[in-house]
């Protein structure tokens, strides 16, 4: 199949279905195979999948690169959304280092050119502000956004980790095009507070980790899962007793895949497009197959059944997102 297209927001920017979130091909999740990570890339571009995410952070640049040199001379047949203003320090030997936010319109400045060379581009089709910056009221931030629009730079803009305050303060100072939240059946207060906002504004919503971090694959029987490089091994929700009262929400979700002969990825891909068609997810994968398991999610449709035993799980979670 092919992914169909579908607006995100109502600045004009439409984007693939589905996404692929591309962090865990260069940080985070223990150790990284470029020669898979290719073939993944390779693959979503036969799929459609081509609306993919990055950031600057990600593995200090690597990942920029790597979908830079994937893209080569093929550029036009992606949309590229990256993120600024999430700079690591001190340095250390993983990304696991502490870190400043820094929205700072030369930072801004900087961040833009760096992820130009690093993309092997010249403009970024999405452009987030990764985390909002205390220091740096956010119509400052948005108003070096706006130049590089102006500028041709940047297509659209968006905002990651939001509030509905910041929401209606940077959309006033220059139209933003999505919000990325994390939003998933085991994570929905957040973005279920901003949907309104962002729906009366005509802000699309970007959905990461959907897939509860891979927790809602059922792939994952403990922590000793988990490499000691991997974010998830020192994540509260996937620590020993929160991990073992969690299970409940992946039994509920096996069940229902069991019932329609499909995956609990797929479950809880479908449970997402069954939000809105303005919410679009993009699971990350480094795998090929994965991906292609993924994309199968469109073709299924949950039953008020199915949303019915899904609706309560949230609230049964056990442990904190960071």
């Amino acid at each position: 199949m092919t992914i169909p297209t579908v607006p995100l927001g109502s600045q004009g920017l439409r984007v693939s279905a589905q996404g692929l979130g591309c962090m865990g091909m260069s940080a985070f999740y223990g150790s990284d195979d470029e020669r898979e990570s290719v073939a993944t890339l390779e693959r979503a571009l036969e799929l459609g999948v081509t609306f993919w995410d990055t950031a600057e952070m990600y593995g200090r640049g690597a990942n920029e690169e790597l979908l830079g040199r994937v893209l080569r001379g093929r550029r036009d047949q992606v949309t590229l959304a990256t993120k600024f203003g999430v700079i690591p320090t001190p340095a250390g030997p993983d990304d696991r280092s502490r870190r400043r936010y820094d929205g700072s319109p030369d930072n801004v400045r900087h961040s833009i050119d760096g992820s130009l060379r690093r993309l092997g581009t010249d403009h970024i089709d999405l452009y987030y502000q990764h985390r909002p910056d205390p220091d740096t009221p956010v119509e400052e931030t948005v108003g070096a956004l706006a130049e590089a629009i102006q500028a041709g730079k940047v297509r659209h803009y968006g905002l990651s980790e939001v509030t509905p305050e910041l929401v209606r303060r940077a959309h006033s100072t220059h139209p933003m095009a999505a919000a990325q939240s994390e939003y998933s059946l085991w994570t929905r207060k957040d973005v279920e507070t901003l949907l309104p906002l962002q729906r009366e504004l005509g802000i699309g919503t970007v959905a990461y980790s959907p897939l509860g971090r891979g927790f809602l694959t059922g792939r994952f029987t403990s922590p000793a899962d988990f490499a000691a490089s991997d974010f998830r091994a020192t994540n509260p929700r996937f620590a020993e007793e929160a991990f073992q009262a969690n299970m409940r929400i992946v039994d509920v979700v096996k069940q229902i895949a069991a019932e329609h002969g499909v995956t609990p990825a797929q479950v809880a891909l479908a449970w997402i497009y069954s939000r809105g068609d303005d919410i679009v997810p993009i699971p990350g994968t480094r795998r090929p197959a994965r991906l292609e398991e993924n994309v199968g999610a469109l073709d299924l449709t949950l039953t008020e059944y199915d949303l019915a035993r899904l609706e309560p799980l949230d609230a049964q979670v056990v442990g904190a997102r960071y």
